[in-house]
């Protein structure tokens, strides 16, 4: 009779997994990464030489030229086309009288790189020092 009664202890089911060293390691690994991720400096390659920020005088604003640039690649100042090598004497003679002139160009969506790199090039060699590419938005 005592067989009949014998009281059986469950065996256990194995060894349990926890997750509890996992999630450390990731809460290491977002530390590391937050940490590393402030000293990121994305303006490692220059695209201008900087200034020398000790000046104290104010830099001269100058003209700003608006040069649009057309669906076939034409250069458009002042609402009339003008061909590169116009572009580049009026360029020149601009930047003669006026050193801190700056040149904001507008090309079309449809413009070719090619016709946006020889107008950039132009301003280059004209002596245009301040040079700056825009893109106008379209608003949703």
């Amino acid at each position: 009779m005592t067989s009949d009664l014998a009281l059986k202890r469950a065996q256990r089911a194995g060894p349990l997994i926890s997750l509890v060293p996992m999630i450390d390691v990731m809460l290491i690994l977002l530390v590391f990464f937050m940490v590393t991720s402030t000293y990121l400096n994305l303006d490692m390659i220059p695209a201008v030489k900087p200034r020398d920020r000790g000046d104290a005088a104010p830099q001269a604003q100058g003209e700003t030229i608006l040069i649009r640039l057309a669906a076939d690649g034409v250069p458009v100042l002042n609402g009339r086309p003008h061909s590169l090598g116009a572009l580049e004497r009026l360029l020149r003679a601009r930047s003669g009288l006026d050193p801190a002139a700056q040149v904001l160009l507008l090309p079309s969506g449809a413009a070719s790189t090619q016709a946006l790199i020889s107008v950039m090039d132009i301003a280059t060699r004209s002596g245009i020092e301040r040079l700056r590419v825009i893109r106008l938005e379209a608003r949703p």
